[in-house]
């Protein structure tokens, strides 16, 4: 996102009156100070106008400083030592240490991340989860210290790491519901799901106002209007951490601060170039309600910001002192405690995961270090003794540390199954209330002639990827970090949209045919359910390609294809994580919902389709988001002309006048590169995962045809096998093994065939790729493009891998001049890169893309050194 379109997008805030008037003249001097919002019922209201701040607001927190607790967490810090405080602040994940391991080293908290669980069992029970819990709070109680360990989780629409629980909607949806109480409603169920499974810590709510859809984090936002974003994120707080010292309440985290939903081109843990008055005014809004609320921990954000036209160059914000301590603790008054995120201190210039004075001094109170933390510890200590790290900073940090257990309740609790719902089967199920959140998040696009709701007895083609998937409706975050891997039948207490369906209509009115190969004369109506599959973080971002969704998910369009127009109206219900360019969808369907991610309870979207006792009042979700009109309307909210705004949302009784929409649509994305022009943007092929249309895959005698790395990142030959790695971030790399059993080959290549990529060769490109090499090769290696082989060309890269430092990230760039020299026929490559050899080799390999004029720069490889 370039200043202007920044600039554009707090623009379109202003315009649309979401933030408006100033500050009193007799006030401009001092400090805005912000407390509880206003209330509608006893809930936060979403304001009509939100007043401009010219500084950070200090917020008034419902929860008060107490002179006694404060005495209290200074005996116990008095009694400490140095390498005690130090494990206070490591926070571990539970694959990484044991429960004697948190005695020993006075271990203050730990993690499970995505898709770990205890014994490394998906579908562990609820008393394996609180035996876990158990044993580190004994561990931690049996300590030289007594504090008990805190254990956080990314609990961020219910428990959803934890088989058999009711899975909200994610905030996207409950973003249309325009209902705070309603979030509150959700936190309070969260926290008993919570409980159930032993945790104190919940990872929630993400309060990011996104404004560029590219975004792999876009659902996680409840709305792009920071409005919307203020009020849930007091009433998300409310509801999570209950009133006063509540057992049945856990800790909330306001996350990530700050500015993640503005980075440019929705890059996840990119760079935000806002003003410091769009911070203040567009960013920030979610953390006045969350710290208002009385949230006693934040999470720091993987961005970076920086513009240089106003003198801002923070860099990565885990290293940012005025982020993280100037304003976060001084300006606003925060005395709870900051945790960084995933390994986020690595990313601070001159640190690495395990060593980083920088962020500790930043004000960073809690250090998320999920496998380097013994290192963590020892560096730490150090950097104590040798003065980088002064000990006042590490009293503060214990001290926040302390305060918050002790205000949790968890400082004086008891153990993890001796509290409040502790191992309860019915406090993981919330199906009512879950129900009603995805009823109340349907947002009604288009309903000609009145489609919907369809009559009680109607019979209905089924069709759609989606319609009887559980994995596909839950999304990211669900069971695995990505929310892949997933069956139904891992979701025992949940309901598909079909399953919904046939609760509705009765099963004999319901045919299903997931491709769509049935005939829909005879039917009353086709219900074609599609639309985006899971992802999470960055794995999700767009980049340059188009938001238009028959390029990311061509086959959901074949699919209305041969329903549309037979006869029989078409329902869509699409299912994704944020708004997309469906002008083609939109074209084929004669009604059209936005689904979002609905979770566990798909009933609750046939609720609405199906005329019955829960359609009374009909469809009444709204937009929270800008709905793009063309496919590289980026970001959306910036243009002024969207095909829906925020606040658009039809009831039963509108039909909409959508009309026939313009379905023109670029070929090769939005960056260029096609055709004999000249590239101007990336062509990404795998940052974090796999870029569409590319697939990643291995290849050997066992089968040259290539086997596709599986939605864990994985595949396995005798001869080579891929593994997911670290290289940048957590899990973008594919770690690639060759045994020595004989030849094989990692690539990336498109299914559908060869495109035109003249243009790189005229922007003087190079195939660019980060790198580990964990072990040198001992034979001939060759990285080679295809334009469909035997249509190839290599180049020697023995030399290039045997030359780099094991252990440690290189990044190699190959002119793309060195292919074309070599035979390669640019009109046609069907894959991009691909990596050879014979003998063992390990490496793993990251951000792959192929990069205009980087064949200039000074480090790139030149032809002949790879002859």
């Amino acid at each position: 996102m370039s200043r202007r379109t920044l600039s554009a997008a707090l623009a379109a805030v202003l315009a649309a009156g979401l933030i408006t008037g100033g500050v009193a003249a007799s006030q401009e001097s001092a400090q805005p100070v912000i407390g509880a919002p206003n209330t509608d019922h006893g809930c936060a209201r979403i304001e009509d106008e939100l007043p401009e701040l010219a500084d950070w607001p200090k917020v008034e927190s419902r929860v008060k400083s107490n002179p006694a607790d404060e005495r209290r967490v200074a005996d116990i810090l008095a009694g400490m030592t140095l390498a005690e405080k130090v494990g206070q602040m490591t926070q571990p994940e539970i694959g990484a240490i044991t429960p004697d391991e948190v005695r020993e080293h006075g271990i203050g908290s730990v993690l499970n991340g995505g898709g770990s669980w205890p014994n490394r069992d998906k579908h562990a029970a609820p008393a394996a989860w609180l035996g876990l819990a158990d044993a580190y709070w004994d561990a931690s109680k049996t300590s030289r210290t007594q504090v008990p360990v805190l254990w956080g989780i990314d609990a961020v629409h219910g428990n959803n790491n934890v088989y058999g629980t009711t899975v909200f909607p994610h905030n996207i949806g409950l973003g249309a519901a325009h209902d705070p109480c309603l979030i509150r409603d959700v936190g309070k169920a969260t926290a008993r799901q919570i409980r159930a499974t032993g945790q104190d810590w919940a990872f929630a709510p993400t309060l990011a106002v996104p404004l560029d859809d590219r975004w792999g984090r876009t659902y996680e936002g409840f709305s792009e209007d920071p409005r919307i974003t203020r009020a849930y994120g007091y009433e998300a707080v409310v509801g999570l951490q209950g009133k006063g010292r509540d057992r049945v309440g856990v800790l909330a985290t306001a996350k990530h601060f700050i500015g993640d939903g503005g980075t440019i081109g929705g890059k996840d843990q990119g760079v935000n170039p806002a003003t410091e008055a769009e911070m203040i005014n567009v960013h920030g809004q979610g953390y006045y309600g969350a710290l208002a609320a009385g949230a006693q921990t934040v999470m720091v954000s993987f961005n970076s910001w920086t513009n240089e036209e106003q003198g801002i160059n923070e860099g990565k914000l885990h290293g940012s002192k005025l982020a993280v301590n100037d304003i976060l603790k001084d300006k606003m008054g925060f005395d709870g405690l900051v945790v960084s995120d995933w390994n986020g201190i690595g990313q601070v210039a001159g640190c690495t995961n395990a060593s980083c004075p920088q962020a500790i001094n930043a004000g960073i109170d809690v250090v998320m270090v999920p496998n380097e933390w013994k290192a963590f510890i020892a560096n730490t200590v150090a950097q104590v003794e040798g003065g980088q790290i002064p000990m006042a900073r590490i009293d503060d940090a214990v001290t926040r540390i302390l305060r918050v257990k002790l205000r949790s309740g968890v400082l004086d609790g008891v153990k993890p199954s001796e509290r409040e719902h502790a191992g309860s089967a019915d406090a993981l199920e919330a199906r009512k209330l879950a129900r009603e959140a995805v009823r109340k998040s349907q947002v009604l696009l288009k309903n000609d002639n009145r489609v919907l709701p369809l009559a009680p007895k109607s019979k209905v083609l089924v069709v759609g990827k989606s319609a009887d998937s559980m994995q596909n409706q839950t999304g990211g975050w669900t069971l695995s970090w990505q929310g892949t891997g997933n069956t139904n039948a891992d979701f025992p207490n949940g309901t598909t949209v079909l399953g919904g369906l046939r609760e509705a209509l009765g099963t004999d009115n319901v045919v299903f045919s997931e491709t769509g190969d049935v005939d829909p004369a005879g039917f009353d109506a086709v219900v074609a359910v599609i639309g985006e599959t899971p992802y999470a973080e960055g794995v999700g971002d767009i980049g340059k390609r188009s938001l238009e969704a028959a390029k990311l998910y061509p086959n959901d369009l074949a699919v209305l294809d041969k329903v549309s127009g037979k006869g029989a109206p078409v329902v869509t219900v699409y299912v994704s994580g944020r708004p997309l360019h469906v002008n083609k969808e939109l074209n084929r369907s004669d009604a059209f919902v936005a689904a979002w991610l609905p979770g566990t309870e798909g009933g609750g979207v046939a609720d609405l389709l199906v005329r019955g006792k829960h359609t009374k009042t009909g469809f009444t979700g709204k937009l929270s988001f800008s709905w793009p009109r063309s496919a590289c309307q980026t970001p959306v909210n910036a243009d002024g002309d969207p095909l829906f705004k925020p606040g658009y949302g039809l009831s039963n009784d509108q039909t909409g006048d959508v009309g026939q929409l313009d379905e023109t649509a670029p070929e090769f994305g939005c960056s260029g590169g096609g055709g004999g022009g000249t590239a101007t943007e990336d062509l990404e092929i795998h940052v974090r995962t796999d870029v569409a249309p590319y697939r990643s895959a291995i290849g050997s005698p066992e089968n040259w045809g290539g086997t596709e790395l599986g939605a864990d990142g994985e595949a396995s030959h005798s001869e080579i096998n891929v593994v997911p790695a670290d290289v940048n971030v957590q899990g973008d790399a594919m770690k690639t093994t060759w045994t020595g059993a004989g030849p094989g080959q990692v690539y990336a290549q498109n299914p559908a065939g060869g495109t035109d990529l003249r243009g790189y060769l005229n922007a003087n490109a190079a195939l660019v790729f980060d790198v580990i090499v964990h072990q040198a090769p001992t034979s001939r290696t060759v990285v080679s493009t295809h334009c469909q082989y035997p249509c190839f060309a290599e180049v020697n890269a023995t030399g290039v891998f045997n030359g780099l430092p094991t252990g440690v990230k290189s990044t190699v760039k190959i002119p793309i001049s060195c292919f074309a020299a070599g035979g390669l026929d640019l009109e046609n490559v069907n894959t991009p890169f691909l990596v050879y050899t014979d003998a063992p080799f390990q490496a793993s390999f990251a951000n792959v893309r192929w990069v205009p004029k980087a064949a200039a720069d000074p480090d790139a490889k030149t032809c002949a050194e790879l002859s």
